[in-house]
This record gives C-alpha cells, sequence and structure tokens, in this order.
C-alpha cells in the first residue's frame, strides 16, 4: 500500500534494535466448553524498544487516542516525561492485571534498582477477545508473559491468530497481529518507520481494501453476533524525535486506520504508542544532549516529515491489512466462529 518502500523484512524489527516475541495459548475443544476444559483462545505479544534494559536506559515516547475506551497503561508518565521505560506487553482485557504484575517481576529480576530505587509502571494495552476465548475463565499465566518476554527477536514477525492477536476480530472476519515498515530519505539519510498492531475493530460495512468499500460487498461469513474491541498500535523509528514529535507520528496510525475503514467506533479502544530508538536517556544522567529532527521548516519547499507522516500512515494501513488477509477462520467458546479473510474473493473484487 503507498508509494514509499518498505524495510527488509516489512516488519516494526526493521527498525533497528526493536526485538517482537509471541505467545500463543490455545486450549480446550469448542465443543466441549466446560469448567473442567474452558475453551483459551488468547496470548501475549510483546515488543522490546532496545537489546539493552530499557529500565535503565530509557527511550523517548508518546501516546495518542483515536478512541478512548480501552487501557494502555503508563500512558500518563509517558504523557508526562515523554520517556518509555519498559517493553510494550500487548494482551486480553481480561488478564491485564496478570500481564502487568508479570512484566514487573520480571524486569526486578533483570535490574536491582527496579523496585528498590524506583517502581516499575510497565506498559501493557489489551483488547476484548471475550467472544473468543472463554475469560471467564483463568487462562494466562505469568510464566507465558515472560516466555513472550524471553524469546523476542528481530528479524520476520508472525502474524494473524498469534500472541495477542489469537482472538481477535476486525470486520467480522478474523483478525490479529499485522506489522508493515517504511523506508525514508531524511538529510541523505535512510530512516525505518515500523508499525505493529493488534487489530480487533470495526464492523463489515466499513472494510476498504485500497480505496474499495468490500465490506459492503462481503456480506456472507459472518458471526452470530458483532463483537468488536479496540486496537493497540506501536510505532517505532530510528528518526531522531522528540515527545511532541513522536506523538504527531502516534496520530498518523489514525489515517492508516481510516484507510481501511474505521472511524474509530464508540466502543473501540484505539490507543497508540510511538518511541524512536535514536537514543537512550540514561537515568543517571542529569543532562544529555540529542539529536532531533527539526519541525517548521519552510512548507512551501517541503516538509521531510511529510514522507515521515506519509510513511506510518502507509505502515499502519498495510498493518491493518497484514493481520486481516493472514489470519485464518477460528471456532471458540459456544462454538462461535469468525471466518478468515476470503482472499481470492477480496482480490478479485479489488481488481474489478
Amino acid at each position: 500500500m503507498g508509494r514509499l518502500p518498505t524495510g527488509p523484512h516489512n516488519a516494526i524489527t526493521d527498525v533497528a534494535g526493536v526485538r517482537v516475541g509471541h505467545t500463543t495459548l490455545w486450549r480446550g475443544a469448542a465443543d466441549r466448553d466446560g469448567a473442567d476444559e474452558p475453551v483459551v483462545r488468547t496470548g501475549v505479544t510483546a515488543v522490546w524498544p532496545h537489546d539493552g534494559n530499557p529500565f535503565a536506559d530509557r527511550v523517548y515516547a508518546a501516546t495518542s487516542t483515536f478512541n478512548g475506551y480501552g487501557i494502555l497503561t503508563a500512558d500518563l508518565v509517558i504523557d508526562e516525561w515523554g520517556l518509555l521505560g519498559s517493553p510494550v506487553v500487548l494482551c486480553d482485557t481480561a488478564n491485564l492485571g496478570v500481564a502487568y504484575d508479570a512484566v514487573v517481576r520480571h524486569i526486578q529480576t533483570l535490574d536491582p534498582a527496579a523496585g528498590r530505587d524506583d517502581v516499575v509502571m510497565p506498559v501493557v494495552g489489551e483488547c476484548d477477545d471475550g467472544f473468543l476465548n472463554n475469560n471467564l475463565q483463568p487462562a494466562l499465566t505469568a510464566r507465558d508473559v515472560v516466555d513472550a518476554l524471553t524469546t523476542t527477536s528481530g528479524g520476520p514477525v508472525a502474524e494473524g491468530v498469534v500472541g495477542a492477536g489469537t482472538g481477535m476480530q476486525m470486520f467480522d472476519f478474523k483478525g490479529g497481529i499485522g506489522t508493515a515498515s517504511r523506508v525514508v530519505g531524511v538529510d541523505g539519510s535512510a530512516y525505518t518507520v515500523g508499525v505493529l498492531l493488534n487489530g480487533n475493530f470495526v464492523s463489515r460495512r466499513q472494510l476498504r481494501v485500497a480505496g474499495v468499500p468490500l465490506g459492503q460487498l462481503l456480506t456472507d461469513r459472518m458471526p452470530v453476533r458483532h463483537a468488536e474491541g479496540s486496537c493497540i498500535a506501536v510505532v517505532a523509528t530510528d528518526l531522531p524525535m522528540l515527545p511532541h514529535q513522536l506523538r504527531r507520528l502516534a496520530r498518523r496510525v489514525d489515517v492508516g486506520l481510516a484507510r481501511v475503514g474505521s472511524a474509530g467506533n464508540d466502543g473501540s479502544g484505539e490507543i497508540f504508542l510511538a518511541f524512536s530508538t535514536a537514543q537512550r536517556i540514561r537515568r543517571d544522567d542529569a543532562v544529555t544532549r540529542v539529536d532531533v529532527m527539526v519541525e517548521g521548516q519552510y512548507w512551501t519547499r517541503g516538509s521531510p516529515l511529510d514522507d515521515v507522516f506519509d510513511a506510518v500512515a502507509e505502515a499502519a494501513e498495510e498493518a491493518a491489512l497484514n493481520a486481516l488477509f493472514v489470519a485464518d477462520t477460528v471456532t471458540g467458546r459456544d462454538g462461535h466462529t469468525l471466518h478468515g479473510l476470503p482472499v481470492d474473493a477480496v482480490l478479485s473484487l479489488v481488481r474489478r
């Protein structure tokens, strides 16, 4: 989608140092949901901003909300300080507390200052997967969260029905994890913008692919009821940017989601975080010097930020479509089914 080139993996991990890990939980038969064998269709996705210790070496960050029916923990801290000091963990709504506590304990094992010299306030974002996952029964454990945190890697990122995306829906089809990247040139140097999102949002009638209003044409394979619930997106870049600039980047995820049909529905928590890996802000330093991209240039000559905004919008649009295009049909609790997108039919309609 769009005009800008992708990174080598077309993933958020194209931003050097960024790592992603998933834990996928899949238990129970959909036709035998009960107290002895609850149907579990859930998981965890973890994003590390760099390969060091983010509790001690933080990065500049910011958040933006398209529609606020959702939770991203530590958002107030990020907005106040402009700093990200933990990995970003995505999970289902019912287990947000489990994930939060597990990240706190894990960081405490990595850094003796964590919990002693300062408390740990990790970033955990949630989306509801209760249509497929029996979230009346405990499923996610601290071990599952730690597994996602400790099995992260760069390179290709699994998408669709994986990690936190296991129980998600998009446009009344199966949704899940999607990612994409774009490369931009600024002042003779190449920089990368990557987006990873957990897609769980909007109605079938809103779906658009490459500008085509397909949702009005794809009227079969509907679930027994509509069950939307949020999109959490993470934007990473190696561009040197300050927090207020990163907030401007995070807001451009809105543009990408709007291109696939989202209007930020009333019952959707569409919450976005952006961070820059260009410099690490050490807790031990009282003063530091940073490079920064310049805003407010002569706009009549063309601002380089325009390409950066395009990069976020294109990557967010493509990440959402990647999640939708690769997610397979899943049957969960009470026999609820979310069908995978009929890719061949969609491509035929787009070509027409």
